[in-house]
């Protein structure tokens, strides 16, 4: 793992759809309210082993409603279903980048493992 970049500007985009951070590389990410709230760090969705961890359905219309900062180095959001214990670490952010890909087809494949749906109900 490399050295842990620090963020410059912290958005909330499109009525809180999309969080999108600048590093102080330069580095500009972007994730959907969708994919953080069912990635989020909290215990409720990764359990306290990988073993734990849960797949969280129905989320594909959920938006980002706050951002506060936790220290100076992570973020609790809060999401319209209510859900805020996940403290993302700027670290965090940068791992999931950097698996984007690979953890949303992970998720993408759970649901259907489990005839679960994005789709909220």
């Amino acid at each position: 793992m490399t050295e842990t970049r620090w963020p410059e500007q912290i958005h909330l985009k499109n009525e809180g759809s999309t969080l999108e951070i600048t590093f102080d590389d330069g580095l500009k990410v972007a994730f959907t309210a969708e994919f953080l709230r069912v990635m989020s760090p909290s215990a409720e969705v990764q359990g306290h082993s990988p073993d734990q961890r849960k797949v969280v359905p129905g989320k594909k219309g959920v938006t980002i409603i706050g951002v506060d900062p936790v220290g100076n180095y992570a973020v609790k959001l809060t999401f319209d279903d209510m859900h805020n214990t996940g403290i993302f670490t700027w670290r965090y952010f940068q791992e999931m980048n950097d698996e984007k890909d690979l953890l949303w087809k992970r998720y993408l494949s759970e649901l259907k493992e489990r005839g679960l749906s994005r789709e909220l109900k």
